[in-house]
């Protein structure tokens, strides 16, 4: 298996919608209705068992560190099918893999992740599971194009789509909780709340997000197509910025928007994108962050933030609300 081209634009942009389309499709099966209930029950052990790692090193702690990260690898490792052995090495990877600033670190990282994977798919080579990775291998047989350094690229896309973002949303949604007392009562008392409660922590910005009026960027796109959008003529080939946030706070959309609200009903949020975008891994991540919540709450009925909020610094603008830690007592 070769590294080369890792990360790197796969074509022009119908050639890569195409692919796009294409990768949707084989992975179908791996995300589908059944396959993530017969999850729940791996997944409900992987965050117990991630509890109950923090409850045993004792108060304080760091939420960042002893949850937030570790829990999103350990369930995309679930997902992919990485040996239980295999598990912590392949987090510490992919975490030395994403610092950019550190060439030498984040080339380590990705050579030693690349590896993890080629021997996992040779593994499943020889003896296929309930996994995405075995599903790849099925689904690619007298496919050319599905080689097993394709399968890596693609397992490794969904590892760092669906790790980073998912830390975020774990920070966001700890602090919503520890600065709502009211909010995370109800969902104490009230675990039911659990997946309209996760819904308004996708739907919120984080407390360590800019306010509204000094954010900047946003999700870019290029129109494939001339259109007119809210009064505005856009040209193919322009680039259009999606502020998901600012839509996410809509006052025409969301009633009280302002207000985190664990028990809101009509929540058509995009943190998921939308359309042909929309989130392969939503249902897992929801499954994963309603479970997370709904057992926190119950087990911690006294966790509360160790310092003020006005302390605690973001980690970086490609992971926004995401925390450089989050001190915690109980």
């Amino acid at each position: 298996m070769s590294l080369h081209g890792f990360g790197a634009p796969m074509g022009d942009p119908d050639a890569e919608r195409e692919d796009h389309v294409r990768m949707r499709r084989l992975l179908t099966r791996s995300f589908s209705a059944r396959r993530m209930e017969s999850l729940r029950p791996r997944i409900e052990r992987i965050v117990g068992q991630v509890l109950d790692g923090m409850e045993a090193g004792g108060s304080p702690a760091d939420f960042h560190a002893a949850v937030s990260f570790p829990l999103p690898g350990l369930v995309m490792c679930e997902l992919l099918g990485i040996s239980e052995p295999d598990r912590a090495d392949f987090l510490r990877w992919s975490e030395d893999a994403i610092h950019m600033e550190h060439p030498a670190r984040s080339r380590a990282g990705l050579q030693s992740l690349w590896r993890c994977l080629g021997a996992t798919i040779e593994r499943k080579h020889a003896a296929p599971g309930e996994d995405v990775i075995s599903d790849m291998l099925a689904a690619g047989v007298g496919d050319p194009a599905m080689s097993d350094d394709a399968i890596a690229h693609l397992a490794s896309g969904l590892l760092f789509a669906g790790h980073g973002s998912t830390v975020a949303v774990i920070d966001r949604g700890i602090l919503l909780l520890l600065t709502h007392d009211k909010e995370r009562e109800a969902l104490r008392r009230s675990p039911g709340l659990a997946p309209q409660a996760v819904e308004e922590i996708l739907r919120f910005a984080s407390p360590l997000e800019r306010p509204r009026a000094n954010r900047r960027g946003g999700l870019p796109r290029y129109a494939s197509v001339d259109l007119e959008a809210g009064g505005a003529r856009i040209r193919a080939g322009d680039l259009v910025m999606f502020a998901l946030q600012d839509a996410n706070e809509d006052a025409g959309t969301f009633r009280h928007p302002a207000h985190f609200d664990v028990a809101r009903q009509e929540n058509p949020h995009l943190a998921f994108s939308h359309g042909l975008h929309f989130c392969l891994g939503a249902s897992v991540a929801r499954m994963e962050l309603q479970l997370l919540f709904a057992q926190l709450v119950g087990r911690f009925p006294l966790l509360h933030l160790d310092v003020p909020v006005e302390q605690l610094r973001a980690k970086a603008e490609r992971s926004p609300g995401r925390a450089v830690e989050i001190p915690v007592a109980w």
